[in-house]
């Protein structure tokens, strides 16, 4: 098998073979390679097919090889007709007889060219040009001027994995570059760069009137440019973290590093609603404003007062629940059981209401505790307005004081029925409320009130309210294209808000996460009720859900899903969006804000908020997504090993420090975690439980959790103090003992042996102990030595010493914390004991 090299104009040899012209040409080439009759060198036998017959008298002075990269200058040894083959070129050893045979038998041997050359060429392209003569490079006699040369190659057989047909396309004409500023990016520098192009091209164009078509042409397409231009530089900026300018890209960027960006939260309140009425029911969601001078309690909907108020622009919230109100829970009095110097001590869970409000008053509900008037001067302008704190009841208990009647005035015989109310731990009070009578001053009283009035009262009527105003339903445009449908809100600055449980302690209810907020967005449409989400990541093709993207401008667009995560829109499916606007830290309003509701339920007379709203964010701004984001993958979302669940648990807001130990149960491995709650408090089994809970998405599957409190470990101390020679040892002792008590101080610090002040595995230093006590007034020195008589003590109590004392310290174990109490009644809590020389 050969190959055919044709001339490189197929057409013109088609056109010549057709038409009675005595004009011959070349109308393919073949190397002679596997082919090649037996005695034939290969590659070196090359057969010249003409359109026409070979005419006489073509020989070797006729062809020229030309060409070739390494082997060149190849020569014609001889050139014969294929039908002139004979027996002479055999004698004379230019061919054998086979090829002589071969060539004479060929087809077309009168129209065959058959050439000889001295060595056969490289991989390179060779032409074979028809001569006159060695020195007369023209075409031949006869021979057209185009057809009388051809390109081959001598490797045409040789194995190769690419088409062998030549590529005849014709290459473009090269053309020098037109000089282009590529820094041109604005109107004005398009402009320029297509006024100084035209110019060159078309040196007769001078117009560069504004009116001139050609002007007006060249300015539609520099803004075009401008536009084009500006995409370009926005699609690439908001490519990158570090480069994005939108809350949008920025977002998405974030939640592939799984980072949860956040657009801020609502605040929160526990606002009062007192009422005359026996009872009423209050609404969900009903608005609750801030003051406006002039405006009573209650306001109705599409009143005048309410259009008076809109103009103030107030802070608006609105109730989060529906709430049963009761007028006797305007005010509830504290019951003293006849003790007129009484207070509710920091850290109390329980207290007794003067009367029985069993029926109206049920585990669930809050209360907030308020110092009404100044224990000191009985003024309400006195009242400490920090003294303020909420509790959620777990219990009500209806009782009776038979003895109740004689602490009247008058006595009577009859008995008190009062409510015992406990809550929740978490709830404790932080504080120590005054509860006793004063005597209120005759210009601060209102008509019909006693001279003597409790201090303290707790207020009922309690609803938990958010920031944030609903507007009325407004109609997104209908649907087009599914697949492109991004409404944007008429309205900007939308609530974001966490759904909140009314079940949780009253002090947690206004502690938020803004990065668990969602936007305040509910659609409408004939499909159902669509719900926002953070992302579509987790929904499926059925549900109803979408993505409320916040951009820089606070414009907000609706993100649908993609028909397989999230649910896509019908053609023509109309949407009706109901949201809320407001939120950030413009709603931590103050105290006593909170001062009408706008409502058709009659009978109420006070709105107010004992406590400062709280738990409004603003919008994470652009650069801390730049700077938290990449980090975010840092910290731990498992545990594995032991410190991994130490980690972890002490992310608990209400744990200090927990430590944890993997040991083996006889089956499988089990992780003790072992927790130090914060105030000293018990891990009882409420705390495990939501402990539990909160690490179930951490732990490690196949992993047994068990969870318990520290071992204490009580402590005996007893050191000799030398007294000032000014002070009265009594009084220096009371301090002592206060300073290194396990409770709150009067100006509100801790006791050095308070729970707060040490944690699993903390040894008590010597050196602290004596340096407290060193800064107490009237204070000499401490004798720390031990010997022999001396009541000196440093050492675990109930235990032998261990040179505690010269150590310096006492070692306490990786589960255990030191505990010192000093209450006669439980010793075994630890011991205290100063034994003061000296003074007066």
């Amino acid at each position: 098998m050969s190959i055919q090299f044709r001339c490189s104009n197929p057409r013109r040899a088609q056109v010549l073979s057709t038409v009675a012209v005595a004009i011959n040409g070349i109308d393919f080439l073949e190397v002679l390679d596997h082919d090649a009759p037996p005695g034939a060198p290969p590659q070196r036998t090359l057969l010249v097919h003409m359109i026409k017959d070979t005419p006489w008298g073509l020989g070797t002075a006729n062809v020229r090889i030309e060409g070739g990269a390494r082997v060149t200058q190849i020569k014609v040894e001889w050139a014969v007709r294929a039908a002139d083959a004979a027996q002479s070129d055999v004698d004379a050893g230019r061919m054998t007889a086979a090829e002589r045979a071969f060539y004479n038998g060929l087809g077309d041997a009168n129209r065959v060219l058959v050439v000889r050359v001295d060595q056969d060429g490289d991989f390179s392209a060779y032409k074979l040009r028809l001569v006159r003569s060695t020195t007369d490079a023209r075409p031949p006699v006869g021979f057209d001027a185009i057809l009388s040369e051809v390109e081959f190659s001598f490797k045409v057989e040789c194995p190769t994995e690419f088409d062998c047909a030549p590529d005849e396309s014709c290459p473009p004409v090269e053309t020098d570059e037109p000089v282009i500023d590529y820094l041109a990016r604005d109107y004005s520098s398009l402009r320029r760069l297509l006024l100084d192009r035209l110019a060159v091209v078309m040196p007769d164009w001078q117009e560069r009137n504004a009116a001139d078509l050609g002007i007006a042409l060249v300015e539609l397409l520099a803004y075009t440019g401008d536009y084009l231009s500006y995409y370009q530089d926005a699609v690439a900026t908001e490519a990158y973290l570090d480069t994005a300018r939108r809350r949008v890209s920025l977002r998405r960027h974030a939640r592939l590093l799984d980072y949860p960006m956040h657009d801020g939260c609502n605040a929160r309140a526990w606002v009062q609603v007192q009422v005359d009425v026996v009872e009423l029911t209050l609404p969900k969601g009903t608005p609750l404003l801030t003051r406006v001078s002039g405006l009573p309690p209650m306001v109705r909907p599409n009143s005048s007062q309410l259009t008076r108020a809109r103009m103030a622009r107030p802070v608006v919230f609105e109730t989060m629940e529906t709430v049963r109100l009761f007028q006797a829970h305007n005010e509830l009095s504290f019951y003293t059981w006849g003790d007129e110097r009484c207070c509710l001590p920091a850290g109390a869970t329980r207290a007794t209401l003067r009367g029985d409000y069993s029926a109206t008053l049920a585990a669930g509900d809050v209360l907030v505790f308020v110092e009404k008037r100044s224990p000191r001067t009985g003024y309400r302008a006195d009242a400490d307005l920090e003294r303020r704190h909420v509790v959620r009841l777990t219990r009500v208990t209806a009782d009776s004081d038979p003895l109740g009647g004689q602490f009247e005035q008058p006595p009577t015989a009859d008995p008190v029925a009062v409510t015992e109310i406990e809550w929740v731990a978490q709830d404790a009070l932080p504080f120590i409320l005054d509860l006793s009578e004063v005597q209120a001053p005759a210009d601060d009283l209102e008509p019909g009130e006693p001279e003597r009035q409790l201090a303290s009262v707790a207020l009922g009527n309690m609803v938990l309210a958010d920031h944030g105003e609903t507007l009325a339903p407004e109609t997104l445009p209908a649907v087009v294209d599914p697949t492109r449908y991004r409404p944007a809100l008429e309205r900007g600055g939308i609530t974001h808000t966490a759904s909140a449980d009314m079940t949780q302690p009253a002090t947690q209810a206004l502690r938020q996460f803004p990065q668990k907020a969602l936007p305040a967005v509910t659609l409408l449409s004939t499909s159902g009720t669509w719900t926002p989400v953070r992302d579509l990541l987790n929904t499926d093709r059925f549900q109803t859900e979408f993505v409320a993207e916040s951009d820089s401008d606070e414009r907000v667009y609706l993100r649908f899903g993609d028909g397989r995560t999230g649910r896509l829109p019908l053609v023509n499916e109309s949407f009706a969006a109901i949201y809320r606007i407001g939120g950030g830290e413009a709603g931590n309003v103050g105290a006593g804000a909170l001062a009408h509701a706008v409502t058709t339920v009659d009978g109420i007379t006070a709105i107010s908020n004992p406590l400062p709203a709280a738990g409004g964010v603003t919008p994470e701004s652009l650069e801390e997504v730049r700077q938290y984001a990449p980090q975010a993958f840092r910290t731990q979302e498992r545990a594995v090993t032991e410190a991994d669940y130490a980690e972890v648990a002490e992310r608990h807001p209400e744990i200090q420090r927990a430590v944890a130990t993997r040991r083996w149960t006889g089956s499988w491995y089990t992780m003790f975690l072992t927790v130090d709650r914060k105030g000293g408090l018990s891990v009882d089994a409420q705390f495990e439980a939501e402990l539990r809970r909160y690490l179930e998405r951490f732990r490690l599957s196949g992993q047994d959790l068990e969870i318990d409190g520290p071992r204490f470990v009580s402590l005996d101390i007893a050191f000799i103090v030398c007294v000032e020679p000014n002070y009265f040892a009594s009084n220096v002792k009371a301090a002592l003992m206060e300073v290194f008590s396990s409770g709150v101080l009067p100006d509100r610090t801790r006791g050095f042996f308070h729970p707060d002040n040490f944690t699993v595995g903390q040894p008590v230093y010597l050196s602290q102990v004596v340096a407290t006590a060193m800064a107490v007034p009237g204070v000499r020195w401490i004798d720390t030595e031990a010997g022999k008589g001396k009541p000196t003590r440093f050492q675990r109590w109930g235990e032998p010493a261990r040179d505690e004392l010269a150590k310096g310290q006492i070692d306490i174990g990786r589960l255990e914390i030191a505990r010192l109490d000093n209450d006669p009644s439980r010793p075994e809590n630890g011991k205290l004991e100063f034994i003061m020389e000296g003074g007066l």
